[in-house]
């Protein structure tokens, strides 16, 4: 299988260095060389959209996504309202930082009906699909693993997230492939292979054994059981050849000096992606 020999696709999903600030990554990012950053919401409204897309862009770093837009479904027509609107300007600020891709994680549902909420899910995307368009703006739908279905989204499998994927141009609505969340999937391969065009992100971090924690138990890519370089050749097959994600949830690694952090993202993402 063959190795990346540099690291000019490689993005620092700002999760993985959670305790900096946004202008802290912007400068951890530029001194460690890493060419890409995926923007964080919560993070950009802490700095202010207009200075954050500013600092990005003086720093002369690529933005490979927003996260996240998504959490369509609610119990009620006045809270799927509020939800578009919060999509809506998940898009703008998208479209102000220079990110070409919003991440969608598409949500629980709000009460037990599983089957409507996917229902809103799908709904949600229809309804937003032309103002992202017009804003130049495109909806990447990522699958999460089963064991979010409850807390974070209803779409669990990379199979749903390219059926609906499918009722759009591929401008316009595509597929972010993790590994985190689909690496377990037997379909795993054949739908990759069908997102050819469709997929507009691919992360990557590993699943450690002993999963330690539901959430935060993201391990650093080589720590774990995934077969990162595998699954890395088979979405370059399908066409995708953009930014990969660095995207750590993991206290541990939280609570370390990002630039230690930063440097060892380097040297694993080399070795084992």
């Amino acid at each position: 299988m063959n190795s990346l020999t540099n690291i000019d696709r490689l993005s620092l999903n700002q999760i993985t260095t959670n305790n900096w600030s946004l202008p802290e990554a912007v400068e951890g990012c530029v001194k460690a060389e890493v060419p890409w950053i995926a923007l964080w919401r919560n993070k950009v409204e802490e700095t202010g959209l207009a200075q954050s897309a500013r600092l990005v862009r003086e720093a002369g770093l690529k933005v490979s996504s927003l996260c996240r837009g998504g959490m369509f479904p609610a119990a009620d027509a006045a809270g799927r309202a509020a939800r578009i609107e919060d999509n809506k300007r998940a898009v703008e600020e998208a479209a102000e930082l220079g990110a070409k891709t919003l991440v969608l994680v598409c949500g629980p549902s709000a009460d037990k009906d599983i089957a409507e909420a996917r229902k809103m899910v799908e709904d949600g995307i229809e309804q937003l699909v032309p103002f992202a368009e017009s804003h130049g703006v495109t909806l990447g739908i990522e699958p999460l693993h089963p064991m979010y279905a409850a807390e974070r989204s209803v779409i669990v499998t990379l199979a749903h997230a390219n059926d609906i994927a499918a009722r759009f141009k591929p401008e316009q609505v595509g597929v972010v492939v993790d590994v985190f969340h689909v690496w377990w999937d037997p379909d795993l391969y054949p739908q990759i292979a069908r997102a050819q065009g469709r997929i507009l992100g691919y992360h990557v971090s590993d699943w450690i054994v002993p999963t330690p924690d539901m959430l935060l138990g993201r391990g650093m890519m080589g720590d774990g059981v995934i077969e990162l370089r595998r699954i890395r050749e088979a979405v370059e097959q399908a066409g995708y050849d953009g930014p990969i994600e660095v995207e750590i949830f993991n206290q541990a690694i939280w609570d370390r000096p990002g630039y230690e952090v930063l440097a060892e993202m380097k040297d694993r993402y080399l070795k084992h992606v």
